[in-house]
């Protein structure tokens, strides 16, 4: 029988785990390419053949989706699978037009095909939406665990920006395993966090070797914490699901694919931000939740934020550093930097825009609606070198940085700098800690 061709839609994640779970050995399929989105610079490589299995000697090229119809009809091309995440639905269904268009099917894997079963509890935290808070949810309920006694074992969402095969399995026990590994600014948001409380996170391309490697970690292993990026849903099978809602974008939590497949999947929902958030929006997100899923636990958080040096923003000209993703894909107006120069009373949010160079350049150029806002974004060394140098290049008396990770330590910033913190608060009742005493007693974990 004939194999179908196939090109892979993504955006260096969810892709390779598609491929890896349903067609790398699937002799009915043909895949012979796929695009990247999102992420700059991730295309022009190849899925290589170490990881791509005896059906692909010579790997995989990963091209641009913007090549995306004509390579369906320079190559014979049958199916296209959509397989990223944080995108509208009127996105998704443009490009589901362009694929028809052009003449292949446009399809979607599903759970049942792509999650993968784990010998050990697996509890997922994901979200709606880039930006919602799911990471301080994360690590809300890691630490929540870790305080009944339990060995925690995280396994983060994929962001395999380099060397695919040194990425393959990657484990982060401390802070020197970030430059063992060459992270980027957005794998240290993610990682270093985790590992400065003392639990083990794991991350990489081959999430069935994670696996298994996770479940046997040397320090232990009772749970499983999915720490699910980019509104993806788990590619573990869960067996709780905790997705965090943004009220502070209302209607995105089932406009946006696929975080309202988290919603509807979800036993359990987080309104996070509840403290900066609009009543309507809050009410917006509950009647969503209502709507689709309600019988879902609803959980009301806050992530109220703190600076260690105050008067370093009152009263001064202030550029304000956030984390990139959220900026970029996730389309928020604002961040934590912005809520701490509102709060601490900075005189004025300084424009970095007509200093910004080269690769930042670009990213305003992509992303028009940023505004008066820095995104961190490291995706490569010269991405983090025009951040470093349009950092420096900005007039003003302070730097609020706003990502999760200790900026100064990867970039020198030449100006007095602020770091903000945030974590994860409960408001009254249900809260996690009742539900996740309820998950250990249902799978004797206590």
């Amino acid at each position: 029988m004939k194999r179908k061709n196939v090109i892979i839609i993504g955006a260096a994640g969810r892709d390779f785990h598609n491929f890896n779970t349903y067609y790398r050995d699937n002799e009915s399929y043909n895949v012979v390419a796929f695009t990247a989105a999102q992420i700059p610079d991730i295309d022009g490589r190849k899925y290589p053949a170490e990881l791509a299995g005896k059906l692909y000697p010579n790997g995989i090229p990963i091209v641009a989706q913007e090549e995306l119809g004509k390579l369906i009809k320079e190559l014979n091309v049958d199916d296209c699978t959509f397989s990223y995440s944080d995108i509208s639905y009127n996105q998704v269904m443009r490009l589901c037009a362009l694929v028809n268009a052009a003449g292949a099917n446009f399809n979607f894997l599903g759970p049942k095909d792509t999650m993968l079963k784990s010998s050990k509890p697996v509890i997922a935290v994901v979200a709606t939406r880039t930006g919602c808070g799911k990471s301080q949810t994360s690590r809300r309920v890691i630490e929540n665990l870790m305080a009944k006694g339990l060995k925690v074992v995280a396994v983060r969402h994929p962001m395999p920006y380099g060397d695919l095969v040194a990425q393959k399995v990657q484990r982060y026990a401390q802070i020197s395993d970030l430059e063992k590994h060459k992270c980027t600014i957005e794998e240290m948001e993610e990682y270093e966090p985790h590992v400065v409380r003392g639990n083990v996170i794991y991350a990489g391309v081959d999430y069935e070797a994670i696996l298994r490697e996770a479940e046997k970690d040397p320090s232990g292993c009772d749970v499983i914490v999915w720490d699910g990026g980019n509104n993806d849903f788990s590619f573990y099978k869960p067996d709780l699901t905790i997705t965090v809602a943004d009220p502070h974008r209302p209607g995105h939590e089932i406009s946006y694919y696929p975080g309202e497949v988290n919603l509807r999947m979800s036993e359990v929902v987080v309104i996070n931000k509840i403290e900066t958030a609009s009543p309507e929006g809050i009410q917006t997100v509950r009647d969503s939740i209502t709507e689709v899923n309600p019988k879902a636990i609803v959980v009301d958080g806050a992530s109220p934020i703190k600076v260690d040096n105050p008067e370093m923003i009152k009263g001064k000209r202030v550029l304000v550093v956030e984390d990139g993703p959220t900026l970029t894909h996730g389309d928020m107006k604002i961040g934590a930097g912005t809520v701490a120069a509102q709060k601490y009373g900075a005189s004025e949010i300084i424009d970095p825009r007509s200093v910004a160079v080269g690769k930042l350049a670009e990213t305003y150029r992509i992303y028009p609606n940023i505004g008066a806002l820095l995104p961190a974004m490291g995706y490569s060394k010269e991405q983090l070198k025009d951040l470093e140098t349009t950092i420096n290049n900005v007039d003003c008396d302070t730097v609020i940085i706003g990502t999760p990770i200790d900026l100064s330590r990867i970039v020198k910033i030449k100006k007095p700098a602020v770091r903000v913190h945030y974590d994860l608060q409960e408001i009254g009742d249900p809260n996690l800690n009742t539900i996740l005493g309820d998950f250990c007693k249902k799978h004797k974990l206590l």
